[in-house]
């Protein structure tokens, strides 16, 4: 029997609070095992007075979504308790969801004709189905579905990996189905997992082993701040044991540990709101747990020293506090803004992902001994194509180390593998400055053809015909050449259109950009200048993360007693100073300069 959420839809409005022991079950999907479920009569909660305001019907949150009104939906999910068998979910959570769907052209049927493709009918096989390698199957979570509902949550899992060949590692994406398909159909399911997989302005759902990494090593930095108690108790109580090992772990405490009801409830804000919301609530039940293991014999540290991350999960599962307080208290740290978030996340990703180009350079170094790794034609040609405001000197300078039949400080570099540029398949470039440049840049963007989007000898100089051609590529390079000769720029890691992205509150955001962005300079002097936050843990504040800013008058590279950059909107006049996002001194020696050539790169594929 097809379930169909429009059936549910006068219960979904009219529902203000607990219902009648015969409704029960009401709102649950037919592929759910609802006797399993468990109502909310613990915890001593207070009796219903009849002067609580009415729980908000899914009519008015629809309308604010269809006014944009993001902050009042927020604010609604976070303070409406909804019983676990509310009919609004069957609703509600499809249109969160849809707020995601990047992909518009889902027409209704979109998802059978997957399914078809896929397995050759739209009948479910009685037969168990092979998931997909990025599955974790010590957690295919199915909480209360029958096993019916279990295989229309494998089904949906295999056509999403069809689908989104991109995803090599979820581990999360199978107990999210399983939670989706208690209160909707299966297409609905699919539908909503499409748009939290492919949301571009938040993150649901992690679909690679790196984001899965640096995830949780995001969680633990944000421990180390915001419950500092725990993690010192942990600390001392386990002295042999790695913090990492307890970490690892940290969303199974609440997929796997929380009781359902808590489950739900915490799902009404996530579905909006993105991962930060688990990042919330993983630090309450550190606090909570720290706190019984003071005050609780079953959690004292002779139970608890061997396997901390095991007993989180336990205790979780009898957690001492109802959903409501759960989330009060989540909601109620303070300093965990998603800005905040977000660097924290981007610094950890840079710093694996330098790892890992260290770890494979130095295997490739060894490698490029062999002449299969040494550079070819086509890359002179690629990278002279860059720039041809970048030939000041090394023309010369090659040329005379030639008559003296010596081979110039690039070319050895070059040839002992030092560049990685071999992913171009090139042979020695004549112009050095480019290949130094090129040897700065992040190693997964050397895999890719750079293409000239901006110049100011062919595109004239306007700011706006430079975000017209510029401003929805993400990254792009910017090369400046003065009057003067002085050659400079800086790697912009963020699309310049984010200068008209806003935040919560409705507001432009001044700077923004990642610490992946660097400032370089070519001549007279060569030097890079990365991201002072790229090395240690130590917070630098506000003033070392001033990235990159832009309005209709102006641009800016760095900030923090000074801009690092400043061009005007006319692209002729700009400045340069020292400053605290990247530590430089000024990139000319006038400070002020005139500028003769702005290009700016993209890459294509990227």
């Amino acid at each position: 029997m097809p379930y169909h959420r429009a059936d549910t839809s006068a219960q979904a409005d009219k529902l203000s609070g607990i219902v009648e022991e015969s409704d029960l079950y009401e709102g649950f999907a037919p592929h759910v095992e609802t006797s399993e479920i468990k109502t909310l009569d613990f915890y001593n909660l207070p009796k219903q007075t009849g002067k609580e305001p009415a729980l908000r019907s899914f009519t008015e949150i629809q309308q604010l979504l269809q006014q944009n009104k993001k902050r009042d939906v927020k604010n609604i999910l976070r303070e409406n308790s909804w019983p676990i068998n509310s009919p609004i979910r069957s609703q509600l959570w499809p249109a969160l969801c849809a707020q995601h769907l990047t992909k518009q052209n889902m027409l209704d049927g979109f998802y059978w004709e997957m399914v078809h493709q896929v397995f050759g009918t739209t009948e479910l096989s009685e037969k168990p189905i092979m998931l997909p390698a990025f599955v974790d199957a010590t957690h295919c979570l199915p909480y209360h579905l029958t096993s019916t509902g279990r295989a229309v949550a494998d089904r949906i899992v295999n056509v999403l990996g069809y689908d989104c060949p991109d995803i090599t590692y979820s581990p999360v994406l199978y107990p999210i189905t399983s939670l989706l398909l208690h209160f909707m159909s299966e297409e609905e399911a699919y539908l909503c997992l499409a748009g939290l997989v492919g949301s571009k302005e938040k993150t649901f759902i992690n679909q690679t082993k790196l984001q899965h990494e640096v995830t949780w090593k995001t969680v633990m930095q944000i421990a180390k701040k915001h419950t500092k108690s725990a993690i010192a108790y942990f600390q001392r109580i386990c002295p042999g044991q790695k913090l990492e090992r307890v970490f690892m772990d940290w969303c199974w405490w609440i997929l796997a540990g929380l009781p359902f009801q808590h489950l739900v409830r915490i799902m009404d804000c996530y579905f909006h709101e993105g991962i930060k919301v688990l990042y919330r609530v993983a630090l309450v039940i550190l606090n909570l747990f720290h706190k019984e293991c003071q005050s609780n014999n079953e959690w004292s540290p002779d139970n608890i020293k061997n396997d901390i991350g095991n007993a989180l999960i336990k205790f979780c599962k009898k957690i001492p506090v109802s959903p409501a307080k759960l989330l009060h208290a989540a909601f109620s740290i303070r300093g965990l803004s998603t800005q905040y978030i977000s660097r924290i996340f981007i610094k950890t990703e840079m710093l694996l992902k330098s790892r890992s180009a260290l770890n494979s350079g130095s295997k490739q170094l060894i490698k490029s001994r062999s002449s299969d790794n040494l550079p070819t034609s086509q890359s002179q040609v690629n990278i002279q194509m860059m720039s041809h405001t970048l030939t000041i000197r090394e023309k010369l300078h090659s040329e005379s180390c030639r008559n003296l039949g010596e081979k110039s400080p690039g070319h050895r570099a070059i040839a002992m593998g030092v560049y990685p540029i071999h992913n171009l398949k090139s042979q020695v470039c004549k112009n050095e400055d480019l290949f130094t440049l090129w040897s700065w840049l992040p190693v997964r963007i050397t895999m890719y053809q750079p293409v000239l989007l901006y110049t100011t000898e062919e595109h004239g100089c306007s700011l706006t015909t430079f975000y017209v051609r510029v401003e929805q590529h993400e990254p792009t390079l910017l090369m400046i050449k003065t009057c003067n000769n002085e050659v400079f720029g800086a790697y912009c890691s963020s699309r310049w259109f984010e200068r008209n992205v806003k935040d919560d509150k409705g507001q432009r955001q001044a700077y923004f950009g990642t610490g992946e962005t660097f400032l370089f300079s070519l001549y007279p002097e060569r030097a890079k200048y990365p991201w002072v936050g790229i090395e240690g843990d130590r917070d630098l504040g506000h003033s070392s993360e001033l990235f990159m800013a832009a309005d209709s008058k102006m641009i800016t590279i760095g900030g923090g007693e000074g801009q690092a950059i400043w061009m005007d909107e006319n692209i002729r006049f700009g400045k340069t100073d020292g400053c605290k996002t990247f530590n430089n001194p000024p990139l000319c020696p006038s400070g002020d300069f005139e500028i003769r050539v702005l290009e700016v790169y993209g890459f294509v594929g990227v």
